[in-house]
């Protein structure tokens, strides 16, 4: 059981803002939905997902696509007809693959349209000291 291919269907990227506004406190909300379950076969099911990235007042990027995961459809599609729901495992696994394709995707997105990055990018600094580890502090190995 599990993911056995994923494929992009879509992608739409906005941005709302003019060039060279300045903004504050910038929120950049992420979203991933499962849109549909459609049994393929027996033994494989198909997911649609959404993946979004709402630059609040800004922009917005949407992605997508689908996954074809290997499971027993029918029991899955009825739960999912009935419930809109998953399995928790299930929906983890689906909703994880689908932040790690399309997060970095949105950030080169976000670079081309001139949006701030959808992830905090770390920040180099150089001249200030690190604090020193205390004496016993680290782990032991014997």
């Amino acid at each position: 059981m599990g993911i056995k291919n994923f494929e992009l269907i879509s992608i739409e990227a906005k941005r709302f803002a003019n060039l060279g506004e300045k903004f504050s406190n910038i929120r950049v909300d992420h979203n991933s939905t499962v849109t549909m379950v459609a049994p393929v076969s027996e033994r494989e099911a198909n997911f649609d997902f959404r993946f979004t990235a709402n630059f609040v007042g800004i922009g917005v990027i949407k992605i997508e696509g689908k996954i074809l995961y290997e499971c027993n459809s029918r029991e899955i599609t009825e739960m999912w007809s009935k419930t809109g729901n998953l399995p928790n495992e299930m929906a983890s696994e689906i909703h994880t693959v689908v932040m790690m394709n399309c997060i970095p995707e949105a950030v080169l997105l976000a670079r081309d349209l001139k949006l701030p990055s959808p992830i905090p990018l770390p920040t180099v600094q150089f001249g200030k000291k690190l604090p020193q580890a205390k004496p016993g502090s680290g782990i032991e190995v014997a």
